[in-house]
């Protein structure tokens, strides 16, 4: 038995994921607004799978606005950390119980909290990350992914509602990787996202000349390092675990990587949000003030960062 009702929150990855759940013959509804609620009504979710060089579309119910009394099995929240925040109040009022926050997030306890304190109804939540990306164009979204994966995770030990999302996903190839402790899991897959497109940003993207920049590119590794390190010392674990382990006996790989990477056509189809980044920034100074470790690379970067931020910010 499938799900009778899935709604999904969208940002560029939720299109894979709404695709994948309706495939597997899941009623799926999709929320989105202004000019995109009316591509998505007309020509549903169109997506252009980059590896599998395939085109797929896909008719989904759009709504525009969820209200309170409108009860669904899971509601996924496909966001931009920085966005989660304006979409709180809505899932709290809204009287389903399990519920997916899915994206980069370093307030996964307390949007929990939040969450729970003010619903009417129990929530359940979880939190995940899908492993793949993308760029949206005029008519498409570009997808870049190898096989659906999604990393994801409870709180409070072990997932309240894991057959449920069993269930959704069992006719489709898409893979669960559940983990114990996912706040760990989003804490430490916040720092190479930092140190990468902190960088990336404030070199305007300009990848191919990243990769020809040696220095560059070591500054990015030691400043991940110092990332790691902060949050050693808070306690966290750092997972997955080899990140460390390469990062520090196998520089010299994870440089070859960072330089055939830069190189590569598909960073000209990751688009990154400098929006998201500065809050991201935001949070992990907060975490580093209380840490006894120097991160000199990382600062340089931040502030390298901060000002071609305010840059941005001020253009728009």
């Amino acid at each position: 038995m499938l799900c009778e009702n899935i709604s999904l929150w969208r940002r560029r990855v939720g299109h894979y994921l709404a695709h994948v759940l309706a495939r597997g013959g899941n009623e799926v509804t999709v929320l989105a607004r202004g000019k995109r609620y009316e591509e998505l009504t007309k020509d549903g979710i169109v997506i252009r799978h980059y590896f599998q060089r395939k085109t797929t579309v896909d008719k989904v119910r759009v709504i525009h606005h969820l209200s309170s009394e409108e009860l669904y099995d899971l509601i996924f929240v496909v966001m931009k950390y920085n966005d989660f925040p304006l979409v709180l109040p809505i899932l709290a009022q809204n009287q389903s119980s399990h519920i997916v926050l899915v994206g980069n997030n370093a307030d996964a306890h307390e949007m929990q909290n939040d969450l729970q304190k003010n619903s009417a109804v129990k929530k359940n939540i979880a939190f995940g990350f899908q492993l793949s990306g993308g760029r949206r164009e005029v008519d498409r979204m570009i997808c870049i992914r190898g096989g659906g994966h999604m990393v994801l995770g409870s709180l409070e030990g072990e997932l309240s509602f894991k057959p449920l999302l069993e269930k959704a996903f069992e006719k489709v190839k898409y893979k669960l990787d559940y983990q114990e402790d996912m706040d760990a899991w989003l804490k430490s897959h916040i720092v190479p996202i930092l140190a990468m497109n902190a960088i990336s940003i404030t070199s305007d993207n300009q990848f191919k000349k990243m990769a020809k920049n040696k220095k560059l590119l070591m500054q990015m590794i030691t400043a991940i390092d110092e990332g790691f390190k902060v949050l050693e010392s808070l306690g966290y674990t750092i997972i997955p675990a080899n990140q460390v382990k390469f990062i520090r006996n196998y520089r010299g790989m994870v440089y070859s990587f960072l330089k055939i990477y830069h190189m590569s056509p598909i960073t000209k189809l990751i688009d990154g949000s400098p929006y998201e980044i500065a809050a991201l920034m935001n949070k992990f100074t907060i975490l580093k003030q209380k840490s006894n470790v120097m991160t000199p690379h990382l600062d340089e970067i931040a502030q390298q960062f901060n000002t071609k931020f305010a840059e941005i910010a001020k253009q728009n």
